[in-house]
């Protein structure tokens, strides 16, 4: 059974900084490339970020080019989420997902596994 779980969220300033993690099992983790969505109250889901297999390739949505970094490390089957300069309008629920695609997707249609989401809430 394939299992990502997010931590990492919480209250923070605006100008602040969080870490978001998610932790995967269940699948060849190496194997899959990964990415961050997020979704706010009434809002659609909407793409983050998202790194290939090997963690040489990422991809960022305009709107956190610049503040949002995302990394892998495939020994520990953990995909991370730096973000810096957080706004208000970074307030939502932060998903990871895993795809079996070789390269970086940004629908989420393309992606087979998610995790349970956590709350990210940026106060101005």
């Amino acid at each position: 059974q394939v299992t990502l779980v997010e931590s990492g969220g919480g209250l923070v300033q605006a100008g602040g900084s969080l870490r978001l993690s998610c932790a995967a099992s269940g699948l060849a983790f190496s194997y899959y490339s990964m990415a961050w969505f997020r979704q706010a109250p009434g809002k659609e889901r909407e793409f983050v970020a998202a790194i290939n297999r090997s963690g040489y390739t990422t991809d960022y949505a305009d709107s956190v080019k610049g503040r949002f970094t995302t990394s892998r490390d495939n020994t520990k089957n953990t995909v991370y989420l730096q973000m810096n300069s957080l706004k208000p309008e970074d307030t939502a629920v932060y998903y990871c997902a895993a795809s079996g695609q070789s390269y970086i997707r940004t629908s989420p249609q393309e992606y087979s596994y998610w995790g349970q989401g956590t709350q990210v809430t940026v106060s101005s």
